[in-house]
């Protein structure tokens, strides 16, 4: 089985800069990580190899040269390739870009049965690029999933968690899966796959490689949502004291939040 892997860098904290103009956030490649959901992703791809013989992990991501560190990250914890897809005209990509972007890469590589995604990303929270990706590709695609049930020969059965209920699904290959926080507990970097690992080159793909090659599919251009404005959340200190009975206190409390728009 060949599994192809989507991880993102993603800041390491909530104290990130935005460009005023695009409204972008700004990726310098210092204080970032992994995007958390990516990491119960990788342990799930682990777990169907130990599952599945003659299985291949392939982890992929899309960014600037320095997200090479998360796909190393992934390969000291088990990936067994890693390629990068960069080039200044993927900058400013929204949702829908991105996830074209991905799926040409996924195209280029042109060998895989499954895709697992992790459920969303903290630095944008859409949960859309992997179904977005599974649409392109026309691929089957299960989101939310939070366990492997069974792995077959043509067909993969999984357990996805909605609200109210989960529901038990067997989709068949090709296809693409979201993986939900907690579906497993994802291991650490092995120091000695590190060592293994140490003259490992990463694949670098851009533009000029996909097959699809006009500028205006990707990045802002290929972009149909754009941030209109962006600005810091005003932060009031002041306080306000209410004394009296407990009616006096839940109208006034109702009145001062009817007033600012919290009700």
């Amino acid at each position: 089985m060949k599994i192809i892997t989507c991880i993102k860098q993603v800041p390491a904290s909530s104290n990130v800069q935005v460009d005023p103009k695009t409204g972008v956030l700004i990726r310098d490649g210092n204080n970032v990580k992994m995007n958390p959901f990516d990491l119960f992703a990788l342990e799930t791809a682990f777990e169907i190899k130990n599952l599945s013989k003659n299985t291949t992990i392939h982890s992929i991501t899309m960014g600037p040269p320095s997200a090479t560190s998360v796909l190393y990250e992934a390969l000291y914890m088990g990936s067994d390739e890693a390629t990068l897809i960069s080039d200044r005209r993927f900058a400013g990509a929204d949702v829908l870009a991105t996830s074209y972007t991905l799926s040409q890469l996924v195209t280029h590589i042109n060998n895989f049965d499954l895709i697992i995604c992790g459920k969303q990303t903290t630095d944008g929270d859409t949960a859309q690029v992997g179904p977005e990706m599974a649409e392109f590709l026309n691929i089957p695609h299960v989101p939310y999933v939070k366990e492997i049930v069974e792995v077959k020969e043509k067909s993969i059965i999984i357990r996805s968690a909605y609200d109210n209920y989960d529901e038990l699904v067997e989709v068949f290959y090709p296809c693409l899966i979201t993986v939900d926080k907690d579906a497993n507990v994802p291991r650490l970097p092995s120091y000695r796959r590190k060592v293994q690992l140490r003259d490992y080159k990463i694949q670098m793909i851009s533009l000029k490689d996909l097959k699809d090659q006009d500028p205006d599919h990707y990045g802002l251009n290929g972009s149909p949502t754009q941030v209109d404005e962006i600005f810091p959340p005003e932060k009031r200190t002041e306080a306000i004291l209410v004394e009296g009975n407990s009616k006096k206190i839940s109208n006034e409390m109702f009145k001062i939040l009817k007033e600012s728009r919290f009700l």
